[in-house]
């Protein structure tokens, strides 16, 4: 076995929020234990922060993936202050909390006390033009309507519709819940994705009732367990005045002491058993790494990580974080990944659009807008980017930002950039009367990027975690796929996936 001398070696599999966050937090419970720790982060891509990736042009600062964060989940707010960048936070534009539905061609505001496509109060939802009487009058049934009985997992649109009807399921839920997922709501697991729900029926056997209790509850709660600077108090999201790259660069500066694979693919890796490697010759304490060049013996470790240029590197434990479909890759050989299978990925894309705003007829004052399937557009979404967040345009300029792609509709992902820009300023036109030429446009394609939650998916994955600690101790599999699509929850992940990486190799030493 390894001598008491020698540093715990940890690698990361994926260097996307989930795996830099996995790293900086193995470093923290290395020094909360007292003991020296080597990390390598390996990423096939030729950067850090997958999915997140800033664009700085002409004064504007424009987000390639995803643009904020819900500010009520407390994970990245602490990373924020661990890393020292807490006062670089800002927040939605207050004058800009307008918020729209397209039905029937037509924006539509969304009612107030709408929580999550929830009414959680009745006068604005009656008064609203979305939904029919009919379907008002269905919604209203959730106030008698018995709660369900069955514990098992069920799909959220099945669990909507069956509470406030078809109606609110597609019209108002479905664009705002499957904005999220780019889901489709029929197919998503409501435990893995929105438990809030089956919570408050449980427990008010009215879903709209529960929601309201929670709202009421939610502003001390988060008074309560925030750390926010008062400066973006009561913003409901938030991001960072030079955009989200702000955070990756910081957790790289945090980890400058890591080593880096990138561009390079862990291939496999195996247990490195030692008493396999004396019956075959091989040096059980002291066999080199694949590729070492110093003359150096490296310790033994109990496992092995093959790389896609040949080199292997070992470790004592791992953190994979790599997308749902490549961590079952490298499991497979040493389990059943049927798990990781049932999680489909759909592919998005984000069509970014700035114009002088003197050639803009409408001085829009709201967020932005969502669109249910039935309405046939090829945008699903538009944010009013330039309104919304003050930082990211320059005064006398508009920047839209417009969503592509849902579950279902992922074909229109790889239309040629000069199609794809025709379909998106024709959408604006029709819905918003933008007819002026854009200054630039930006299109970020982001292929197999949303992972898609079956029905049964918490049980599934917690059967697969149980088989591994018991198969593979000291290998953690964690990530967007798992357990929460946001960056905070990303990052509590990650947080959560060092905790239990170093439990189990501490327990094995």
């Amino acid at each position: 076995m390894r001598g008491s001398g020698q540093p715990d070696r940890l690698v990361v599999i994926g260097g996307g929020i989930s795996g830099l966050s996995s790293a900086f937090y193995l470093l923290r419970e290395a020094e909360k234990r007292g003991r020296d720790i080597q990390i390598t982060i390996v990423d096939p891509a030729g950067r850090l922060g997958g999915k997140i990736n800033t664009l700085k042009r002409d004064d504007f600062v424009i987000e390639r993936g995803p643009d904020s964060f819900l500010a009520r989940k407390n994970a990245i707010i602490d990373l924020a202050w661990d890393l020292g960048i807490e006062q670089e936070l800002v927040g939605t534009n207050p004058a800009a909390k307008k918020s729209y539905i397209l039905h029937k061609g037509k924006l539509h505001p969304m009612p107030p006390g709408l929580v999550l496509g929830i009414p959680t109060e009745i006068s604005p939802f009656l008064k609203s033009g979305l939904i029919s009487w009919g379907g008002k009058l269905r919604a209203l049934l959730d106030f008698v309507l018995p709660a369900r009985k069955e514990e098992s997992d069920e799909a959220l649109g099945d669990f909507l519709s069956r509470r406030l009807g078809d109606q609110m399921m597609e019209r108002v839920a479905e664009p705002l819940l499957a904005g999220i997922y780019a889901g489709d709501l029929r197919k998503l697991s409501l435990q893995a994705t929105f438990p809030q729900f089956r919570d408050a029926e449980r427990k008010h056997r009215s879903l709209i009732r529960g929601m309201s209790a929670n709202r009421r509850l939610a502003p001390a709660v988060a008074a309560s367990a925030s750390r926010l600077p008062a400066s973006v108090r009561g913003s409901m999201f938030l991001t960072f005045k030079g955009g989200l790259t702000t955070m990756i660069e910081a957790l790289d500066h945090a980890l400058s002491g890591a080593e880096r694979r990138i561009g390079v693919k862990a291939a496999a890796f195996r247990p490195n058993d030692p008493d396999e490697r004396e019956e075959s010759g091989r040096n059980a304490e002291t066999e080199p790494e694949a590729g070492q060049t110093d003359g150096q013996a490296q310790p033994w470790a109990p496992y092995d990580i093959l790389l896609s240029d040949g080199e292997i590197i070992q470790a004592d434990g791992i953190v994979i974080t790599a997308p749902a479909y490549d961590a079952a890759e490298l499991l497979e050989p040493h389990m059943d990944t049927q798990a990781l299978r049932a999680i489909n990925y759909v592919s998005v894309a984000n069509v970014v659009m700035a114009f002088n705003k003197r050639d803009i007829a409408e001085d829009f004052k709201g967020s932005g807008f969502v669109i249910p399937r039935s309405e046939g557009t090829t945008i699903t979404a538009c944010t009013w980017t330039s309104t919304k967040w003050l930082h990211s345009s320059p005064d006398d300029k508009v920047l839209l930002r417009c969503y592509i792609g849902r579950s279902g509709d992922e074909e229109v992902v790889d239309l040629p950039d000069s199609q794809l820009e025709d379909a998106v300023r024709r959408d604006i036109r029709d819905i918003m009367g933008i007819t002026a030429v854009p200054l630039f446009t930006e299109i970020t394609r982001l292929h197999k990027s949303m992972p898609q939650y079956p029905v049964g998916h918490v049980q599934q994955i917690a059967a697969l975690r149980a088989r591994m600690s018991a198969k593979l101790p000291g290998v953690w599999v964690t990530g967007a796929a798992f357990d929460g699509v946001g960056l905070p929850d990303c990052i509590r992940q990650g947080r959560e996936a060092a905790s239990r990486v170093y439990d189990a190799i501490t327990k094995r030493k």
